[in-house]
């Protein structure tokens, strides 16, 4: 029944996902409209900063959550974990608040002196009170991941990412918006809105849910034991989110410095990365959100069969979700390189974007299946583990763009070259963790199966992009991209006639 369970929810959250997914690369979309290739690029200087913060205020506390809900669901203690949830909220807005009055009086320094853009100032201040929005709703989404009412707040994300569009759509059409300044401005205002709502609903739904709850005959903690339960998982959590973050965010504002270095003006510099990363990135990694709701429904999965002594179970479940995993960068990779240039067509009307897509595909089986050992890693209660390594990778990840985006003949495809290693790094990294405890073998026979399926999907795809005509190119498009993908189903029936 787990296991149907954890793939019933996944499956929920993936539906949820990728539509939400669907949303959010849509909004995207309209922003590359709105704000061009530099906009795009501002747009993605100011996200590290948010997201930065994001991960001081309430880094870890979905996966804190989750676990504690999902023992406490385990052993029908409602009233314990009503109070849990209710204790860490007043918390996190206490926390969040002292935290967002920091970022808000040191706007205007942090738009000078660490992303050296003044534009990003007004957007920085808007974002303030979306900080604490997200830190309520980060406990509330934790809350009903770990009683499995996935339902709930993927509805809800939905309904905030389709907000967002259509006050962005609303607020460019009815206003003339011509400085980047302005629409960037507006773009997370956007973003607000949306968390907002999201955060009133998750509430309104918690509050009626708990209501709900039959009783419980257990003896009520003490809010200070209940909120060190949380912390003591989400803390370890939050550092390591807190320093990856902020190493990534050295990361992403180290590129334009040294694209100028390799001999790119500023606005060339910026444009670039918003080709790149807000544009071809975005196509490349849009399949990852599959692997993202696996690795969320995973850390409660696996804490309940460690909790059970379900050893075969959670080996099981570890190799099965990374072998998903590699399979989707598999088939991601080979669409990509198969019809570059007609994604960056079909998505952004640009012809320019090809060649950033064909290379960064190339990251993609190996970044796919590292994400979901973060996942595993937390499932085990391994976070100081995953500390080390996240914090070895983040250095790295710096080092080598340092000297990689530099170099005027690699210049932003050091960015994917660095996807690559870093990814490669976490897995090696990661693995060696887990196999620690759980016996993780790699079969040579599945390992060729695999092989030879590629192989094949490969000239699947090129045969159907030169015999399908172009007059047909939406249909011809989504034929190949449901191909591509049917790799997973193909590798996997192979795999199980072959046993």
């Amino acid at each position: 029944m787990k296991k149907d369970t954890f793939f019933r929810d996944s499956f929920i959250l993936t539906l949820s996902n990728l539509t939400t997914g669907i949303l959010g690369f849509t909004f995207s979309i309209i922003l590359s409209h709105k704000l061009g290739a530099e906009g795009m690029g501002l747009y993605g200087l100011i996200m590290p900063i948010y997201n930065l913060f994001i991960c001081l205020i309430s880094g870890g506390m979905i996966a804190a959550i989750s676990k504690v809900s999902a023992e406490f669901i385990n052993k029908k203690d409602y009233r314990n974990l009503n109070k849990t949830i209710d204790t860490s909220i007043v918390f996190d807005i206490v926390w969040s608040l002292i935290v967002v009055f920091f970022v808000f009086i040191n706007s205007d320094s942090i738009s000078k002196y660490i992303i050296k853009d003044i534009r990003s100032a007004n957007a920085l201040k808007i974002i303030c009170p979306a900080m604490v929005f997200i830190a309520i709703s980060s406990i509330l989404k934790g809350y009903f991941y770990g009683i499995s009412k996935i339902k709930i707040p993927a509805f809800i994300d939905i309904s905030e990412k389709a907000l967002r569009i259509v006050f962005i759509v609303v607020i460019t059409t009815i206003l003339s918006l011509n400085e980047i300044k302005d629409t960037v401005t507006f773009a997370y205002i956007a973003l607000l809105l949306g968390e907002f709502t999201s955060t009133f609903f998750l509430y309104l739904f918690y509050k009626i849910n708990s209501n709900k709850n039959p009783y419980s005959p257990y003896s009520q903690e003490g809010r200070a034991q209940l909120l060190f339960n949380v912390l003591s998982i989400s803390f370890p959590l939050c550092l390591n989110g807190f320093l990856s973050t902020g190493l990534s965010t050295v990361s992403t504002l180290l590129v334009p410095r040294r694209l100028i270095h390799a001999g790119f003006d500023y606005s060339s510099a910026l444009s670039t990365i918003g080709k790149f990363t807000g544009m071809s990135l975005v196509i490349v990694f849009f399949p990852m959100l599959v692997v993202n709701s696996m690795s969320t429904i995973l850390i409660p999965d696996i804490s309940q069969s460690v909790s059970n002594k379900d050893y075969w179970g959670t080996e099981d479940r570890i190799k099965t979700v990374f072998k998903i995993s590699f399979l989707l960068g598999l088939s991601t990779m080979l669409l990509c390189t198969t019809i570059p240039d007609s994604l960056g067509m079909l998505f952004f009307k640009r012809d320019d974007l090809g060649k950033y897509i064909l290379f960064s595909s190339l990251a993609a089986p190996f970044l796919y299946p590292s994400a979901t050992t973060f996942g595993i890693l937390n499932g085990l209660g391994k976070q100081g583990k995953l500390l080390r390594n996240s914090l070895i990778v983040s250095i790295e990840e710096i080092v080598l763009l340092f000297i990689l985006v530099g170099i005027p003949t690699i210049n932003i495809y050091g960015y994917a070259l660095t996807i690559t290693i870093t990814s490669l790094t976490t897995i090696f990294l990661n693995i060696y963790e887990i196999r620690k405890t759980y016996f993780i073998d790699i079969n040579g026979s599945e390992i060729l199966i695999i092989l030879l399926t590629s192989l094949l999907m490969f000239f699947v795809l090129n045969i159907l992009k030169n015999v399908l005509p172009n007059s047909l190119y939406v249909f011809k498009y989504i034929v190949m991209i449901i191909t591509s993908f049917s790799l997973i189903f193909i590798a996997n029936i192979m795999i199980k006639e072959s046993k």
